[in-house]
Parts: structure tokens; C-alpha cells; sequence
């Protein structure tokens, strides 16, 4: 009796020996099976079946086949013998002995964070830091986000606007670059304003994540030291590395921390230097532009809830001033469903209705209202119980799905953190120095 297992696997063998390039097995296993199968063909007496293994034959036959072209196609490559080049060697001059001989080159090291951008294409080319104190480099070198953000474009409910001018700003240069010269060279700075909560780090996330540019991530504490004259060098190594690392997006939240209104009574001395060297830097960075090559962008993205306290002169150097708003009626429901995705919902539960009810709420308010909503099944499920008998609880006895009535026990305890004083205040500054 024949073992149809033993032929099918010596069939799959044969095949996956011949895609991984080992010809030589691939040709042993389907000589067997095709031996096989001529066997077991001549002891089978329904004509029927008969024919159809001599159909399976004839493929791995005409398979077989294929295999031993590729391997004679492969020894035709092959030279009897290596054909040897000649290596003309140099014509010795006669040495004077009154001539020097040259000198030794000299070997340029850098520090232990330099590389030479000659390294070969599979190394990443690391930022030279000489002239800088090696914490310094590498204290920058940290706020590089190199592990992805793994936020996308679809995971941001509405906000359509600032995501198109994202697009234009960042990638577009990169994909047209013919287009992004001149007048219509790439935007230098971009600011999003709006209240806490409604997705300006967000999409900063999006950007590293989609873009494709090396992503600095710059806050407050990265730019300020305690020693004199060394944040000014920190604002100009984190230009230079982001020239060197160019197509670069340097974001900076809550960028009116760092480059508030200068001029005031309580501004530091220290701090103003700050300021005058982040101006002069971010102009400076047009001199990447200058040559008409976005692939030596850098551009500032900035975010910030106090657009009033930016000092003037950054206001002007952001030349894109966008507003990010609470989420419309659309954007709730598209962010109650993002939010909900990983989670069982009830037949009852009706996002429309609840859109409706968390009007006024930011982006961030939503995410904490499913986000409770989502532990009440939870809270139910363990009120009274020991601390045994909760670990004792199986991860099904836990997976209950959401209801209405969660939600509204969720939006009883939650309230909206944005006033209408505030978004009047938002939009009036638009108003005035608004550049979408």
C-alpha cells in the first residue's frame, strides 16, 4: 500500500528545495516521487483515479523538467578557467636621495558619535560633533524619534485642513521635488494653535510616522541649561544636526514656553539669548532652501495653547498659523468609533445620540469618556469581590460589551475641559494672525 502522505511531502519538498535554490535536492525528491507515483499508479485498478495520477505525474514531471533547465542554464556561467587580468605595475623613478618623500596622510578621528558620511549605504550616517560637548550631541541625539509613533493619518478623526497642509508642507516636496522651488519652495515653519486636547501632538505623531523625514522631538527642558552661554549652543547643534540629517521636521510643543513675548519685566537675560539664537537659527535655516533642493528641508512645526504669549518675530518666522478646533459633530462620531474599535459595543449604544451629547468636548475628553465608559462592565463585575477571587476572574468573564447606559454614567462623572471664553479668545487671535 502506498503512503500518500509520503508523496505529498516529498512533492512539497521537492518544490520548496527548487524556490530556495537548492536544484540539486529539488531534483532528488521529485525524481523519488515521480517514481512513487509510476508505482502506485500500475496498482490501481479504477481507470478513473488512474488517470488522474498520471495527470499529477506528468505536472511534477514537466516541473522536473524546469528544474534541471535552470541548472543548465547555470553551469553554462561557469569558465573552464578564471580568465586572469594583468596588473600593470607602476614604473619605479629612479630616488633621489636630496628629495623628501611625501607625508604620511594624516588620520582624521572623529569623537565617538562621529562617522564620515562615506559610510556605506546600509549604515546610518551619524551627526560629526566636533566643536561640542559629546552630552550635548547626545542629549539631542535621544530626542530623534527612531522607533515609529505608529500613529497614521486615519487615526485622527476630522481635521481634514491641517492634515492637507501637513502633506503639502512635509511630503509633497518629497515626492515633487521639480514642483517645491523658487516661490513655491517648501513652507519653513508651521503653528498649530488651538485648546488642550484636540490632536495638534497628534498629528506632530502622524508626521514622524507617514513623512519619512528624521523627526526631532524638542520640548523646553531639551533647549535650557543650567550652565551660562549653553542653551544658545544647544538651539544651534540642534539646527546644525537637523541640517545634517536633512529632510528634517523639528517639532517643538508648547513652543511659547521656550520663545514667549520678549521685552517684559520678568524676562531673563539668559532666556532672551535663547530667543535671539532660535530666530536666528530658524532664518538661518533658509540657507538649506536657498539651493532649491527639498530634500535639505528642515521645517519647524511648532504647537502651542497660548498663540497671544508667542513673541512676534517667531510669529512671522512660522509662516503657516493653523487652528486646530474642537471636533465637529462628524469628528466626534469618527473619534467615538476609533476609540471604541478594540472594544465590544452593545446593540443599544448609539454614537450619533452620544455625538450629540459630548458637544464641546475636545478630542482628548472623548477618548477619556470611551475610555470609562469602557471599565464600567469591569467595575460591576468585581464589586465585592476578595483580591483572590478578582485574580482568579478569566479573561472572558471580563470581555462585556458596552452599553448606552455606561456611556451616560461615563458623561455624568466626565465634563468638557474647554470653556467658551477660551475658543472665543482661539478665534479672535485667528482672526488677526491666522495663515492657514
Amino acid at each position: 500500500m502506498m503512503n500518500l502522505a509520503e508523496i505529498c511531502d516529498n512533492a512539497k519538498k521537492g518544490r520548496e528545495y527548487a524556490l530556495l535554490g537548492n536544484y540539486d535536492s529539488s531534483m532528488v525528491y521529485y525524481q523519488g516521487v515521480i517514481q512513487q507515483i509510476h508505482k502506485h499508479c500500475q496498482s490501481l485498478r479504477d481507470p478513473a483515479l488512474k488517470v488522474k495520477w498520471q495527470q499529477v505525474r506528468q505536472e511534477l514531471v514537466e516541473e522536473y523538467e524546469q528544474v534541471r533547465s535552470i541548472v543548465s542554464a547555470l553551469e553554462s556561467f561557469k569558465v573552464d578557467k578564471p580568465v586572469e587580468l594583468p596588473n600593470p605595475q607602476p614604473e619605479e623613478c629612479p630616488r633621489d636621495p636630496a628629495v623628501w618623500p611625501p607625508p604620511i596622510p594624516a588620520e582624521h578621528r572623529c569623537g565617538k558619535k562621529g562617522i564620515q558620511e562615506g559610510a556605506g549605504d546600509g549604515e546610518l550616517k551619524k551627526f560629526d560633533g566636533t566643536g561640542y560637548d559629546s552630552d550635548l550631541v547626545e542629549a539631542l541625539e535621544r530626542d530623534i524619534v527612531s522607533r515609529n509613533p505608529n500613529i497614521h493619518w486615519d487615526d485622527i478623526a476630522d481635521l481634514e485642513d491641517a492634515k492637507k497642509l501637513l502633506r503639502e508642507a512635509v511630503v509633497l516636496p518629497m515626492w515633487m521635488p521639480d514642483f517645491f522651488k523658487g516661490i513655491r519652495r517648501p513652507w519653513k515653519g508651521v503653528l498649530m494653535v488651538g485648546p488642550p486636547g484636540t490632536g495638534k501632538t497628534m498629528l506632530a505623531k502622524a508626521v514622524a510616522t507617514e513623512c519619512g523625514t528624521t523627526f526631532f522631538n524638542v520640548s523646553s527642558s531639551t533647549l535650557t541649561s543650567k550652565y551660562r552661554g549653553e542653551s544658545e549652543k544647544l538651539v544651534r547643534l540642534l539646527f546644525e544636526m537637523a541640517r545634517f540629517y536633512a529632510p528634517t521636521t523639528i517639532f517643538i510643543d508648547e513652543i511659547d514656553s521656550i520663545c514667549g513675548r520678549r521685552g517684559t519685566s520678568d524676562e531673563h537675560e539668559a532666556s532672551r539669548r535663547v530667543k535671539s539664537e532660535l530666530l536666528v537659527q530658524m532664518d538661518g535655516v533658509g540657507g538649506a532652501l536657498e539651493n532649491d533642493d527639498p530634500s535639505k528641508m528642515v521645517m519647524v512645526l511648532a504647537a502651542t495653547n497660548f498663540p497671544w504669549d508667542i513673541d512676534e518675530a517667531l510669529r512671522r518666522r512660522l509662516e503657516k498659523r493653523i487652528y486646530i478646533p474642537l471636533p465637529t459633530a462628524i469628528g466626534r462620531a469618527e473619534l467615538l468609533k476609533i476609540s471604541l474599535r478594540e472594544v465590544e459595543v452593545a446593540p443599544d449604544v448609539d454614537l450619533a445620540v452620544i455625538a450629540e451629547k459630548i458637544e464641546g468636548y475636545s478630542g482628548a475628553d472623548i477618548t477619556n469618556v470611551c475610555r470609562d465608559a469602557s471599565m464600567m462592565a469591569m467595575r460591576r463585575r468585581i464589586q465585592g469581590l476578595s483580591p483572590e477571587e478578582i485574580r482568579a476572574l478569566s479573561k472572558d468573564e471580563l470581555q462585556m460589551p458596552v452599553t448606552m447606559e455606561d456611556f451616560e454614567l461615563a458623561l455624568k462623572k466626565i465634563s468638557k475641559s474647554v470653556s467658551a471664553a477660551d475658543l472665543e479668545k482661539y478665534e479672535a487671535w485667528m482672526n488677526e494672525f491666522g495663515s492657514v
